[in-house]
């Protein structure tokens, strides 16, 4: 399972996290690996399960 970052992008400017919304875009690939990259994803409060529609296999 991957994640798109552009989804967690979007969450984040959303809740007006531009700063880190902007970090996440330049550090991370465009599918994110959530067990590579669980800590980050845990520290950014992003819901695994909401983002469930943009899982890929």
């Amino acid at each position: 399972m991957t994640i798109s970052k552009a989804d967690v992008v979007a969450i984040l400017r959303a809740r007006g996290q531009h700063d880190r919304a902007g970090f996440v875009d330049r550090e991370l690939p465009d599918r994110i690996d959530p067990s590579r990259h669980s800590g980050l994803l845990a520290m950014l409060h992003i819901d695994l399960a909401g983002l469930a529609g943009s899982e890929t296999a």
